[in-house]
C-alpha cells in the first residue's frame, strides 16, 4: 500500500515522538510512514528513539552551518533526498522561515501544548507554557495540532483536545498530564488524517 512518507523533527527527548513510533506500530497510524528523523541537536535522545525503531536518524546543526539559510538548504536536501511528503514538528526549538514553509505549504504539522490562541507564539515553549497557564489560573488547557507558517504557532488548527488544570498542579505535572491526555493522542491523529489526504490525491 502506498503511505506518505514523514519527517520527524525534534530537539529534545522525543516523547512525541515516541508516540508516533508507537501509533504506528499499533496501526493508529497506517497511511504514512516515518522514514526519517532530523534533530537539530546533537544530544537529543529522540535520536537514539530513531535508530531503536529502526529509522534514519540525522543531526543538522545551525550553529555549525551558520546561518539560517544554510540550516534550512541542509534540511531541504534531507527532506527531498528521502522524497518527503509530510514534516511533523515534535518539540523542535528552532523557527522557520517563510521561505522554508512557503515551500511545503500545508505540508507541515506541529504540536502545541496549549489551546491556541492561548499561551502561544515567540518564546512559549516546553515548561514555559504550562508555568504561564498555571499563573494565570485557568482551569482548562490542552494540546493543539496545527499547520505550520512563517508565524510562531500561527497556522490553522487542526485539531485541539481540553485537559483539566487540577490543585496543587505544578508545571511539570501540568505538562505531563497534557502530553498523555492530549498530545499523545491527537498528534498521532492528525498525522494519520493528513497522510490519508496526501496519499488520495
Amino acid at each position: 500500500m502506498l503511505k506518505a512518507r514523514i519527517a520527524v523533527l525534534v530537539s529534545g527527548g522525543g516523547t512525541n515522538l515516541q508516540a508516533l513510533i508507537d501509533a504506528e506500530s499499533s496501526g493508529v497510524i497506517h497511511s504514512g510512514e516515518i522514514v526519517l528523523v532530523i534533530s537539530n541537536n546533537q544530544n537529543a535522545y529522540a535520536l537514539t528513539r530513531a535508530e531503536k525503531a529502526g529509522i534514519r536518524a540525522q543531526y543538522i546543526s545551525k550553529k555549525e552551518l551558520k546561518s539560517q539559510e544554510a540550516f534550512e538548504n541542509a534540511l531541504i536536501d534531507a527532506l527531498d533526498q528521502n522524497k518527503i511528503d509530510l514534516i511533523v514538528l515534535a518539540g523542535f526549538m528552532s523557527i522557520l522561515s517563510e521561505r522554508f514553509t512557503s515551500r511545503y505549504d500545508h505540508r507541515i504539522i506541529n504540536i502545541h501544548p496549549s489551546l491556541i490562541p492561548s499561551f502561544c507564539g515567540q518564546g512559549y515553549y516546553g515548561l514555559k507554557v504550562h508555568e504561564a497557564a498555571l499563573k494565570k489560573g485557568v482551569k482548562v488547557t490542552g494540546a493543539t495540532v496545527h499547520f505550520v507558517n512563517e508565524i510562531p504557532d500561527g497556522g490553522e488548527i487542526i485539531a485541539q483536545k481540553a485537559v483539566e488544570v487540577l490543585d496543587g498542579d505544578t508545571p511539570a505535572i501540568l505538562q505531563r498530564r497534557v502530553m498523555e491526555q492530549a498530545e499523545w493522542i491527537i498528534l498521532p491523529q492528525a498525522v494519520e488524517m493528513i497522510s490519508y489526504e496526501i496519499i488520495s490525491r
